[in-house]
């Protein structure tokens, strides 16, 4: 045997234990360390909040793109020419007055009233039977506004409607107001009526009932009437084919005939027709202007 010595390896169970062991030990405490720095006993305090930075606002400007210098600019037109100002001959200043003269009030409007019927006017009215004693009825009215007086423009003026009968014998038997528009003419008119004399006896010799409409106003008055359309028959009264009183049976209303007169009963009535005046033709126009204006007017309405 040699002079050197041999260390035998030891052989066991544990031969290799140890350097895993260490190992085992060293990674442990790196994992203490690691967990104790992320834990609550060895964290960092949180920071304060750095300071909010203001917003930076950026502006972009749009610059219009570069004109084509290959396009060749259109020359300016040439400047114009302006033609020299007339002149004109000053105008001359109106001549004012000084001194202005006072308004001075407008005198208000009036109508006289028309003349009293005359004895012949009333002969013809007694005589008249033709459309319900038309000569008499105008005749009458025209009585009463010419006893009324001067109608003045104002307050006072209007008109009152009456419903009146009156006797065969030309006695006054019933005067009722239909409605007025100035409490001042129908009092003039009732007192006007209630101190006329008798009137003349009706055409009929039957009670005379009418309605009148009597014009107190210096715009208006009663024309005399058109007599040359007395001979014809009336025409029927309008009635509703379609009016339905809701409990009776719906039954349209057969259109009424016209009346043809009897040719020679009419050549007899026309023969006792008066002569109509230019004063009547005017009344008559004026009313249809006032009903359905100027086109009912034209010839052949």
């Amino acid at each position: 045997m040699s002079g050197r010595s041999h260390v035998r390896p030891q052989v066991g169970p544990y031969a290799g234990a140890r350097p895993v062991a260490g190992l085992a030990i060293s990674l442990a405490l790196h994992a203490l360390v690691f967990i104790g720095a992320f834990t609550h006993l060895g964290a960092a305090r949180d920071k304060p909040d750095p300071p909010a930075r203001e917003p930076t606002v950026t502006v972009l400007y749009l610059r219009p793109p570069e004109p084509d210098k290959s396009v060749p600019e259109p020359e300016p037109p040439p400047p114009k020419v302006k033609a020299p100002a007339l002149s004109l001959p000053p105008i001359p200043a109106p001549d004012v007055p000084s001194v202005v003269e006072p308004i001075t009030p407008r005198k208000p409007a009036s109508m006289a009233a028309p003349p009293a019927p005359t004895a012949a006017e009333w002969a013809f009215a007694s005589t008249y039977k033709l459309k319900n004693s038309k000569g008499y009825r105008y005749t009458w009215g025209q009585q009463v506004r010419s006893m009324m007086g001067t109608a003045v423009e104002g307050p006072d003026q209007g008109m009152v409607r009456f419903r009146v009968e009156i006797a065969p014998d030309g006695s006054l038997t019933r005067l009722e107001t239909l409605w007025s528009t100035s409490p001042v003419a129908e009092r003039l008119a009732r007192q006007v009526i209630g101190n006329m004399p008798q009137w003349p006896r009706t055409p009929t010799g039957k009670p005379l009932i009418f309605e009148k409409t009597i014009s107190f106003s210096p715009f208006a008055s009663d024309g005399p009437p058109l007599y040359k359309d007395d001979c014809l028959p009336d025409p029927p009264v309008f009635s509703n084919p379609f009016a339905w009183d809701g409990r009776s049976a719906r039954e349209s209303a057969p259109a009424q005939p016209i009346e043809k007169p009897d040719p020679q009963a009419l050549e007899d009535c026309l023969k006792q027709l008066p002569q109509d005046s230019i004063d009547a033709e005017i009344a008559r126009d004026q009313r249809v202007m006032e009903q359905w204006g100027w086109a009912a007017s034209r010839p052949g309405r």
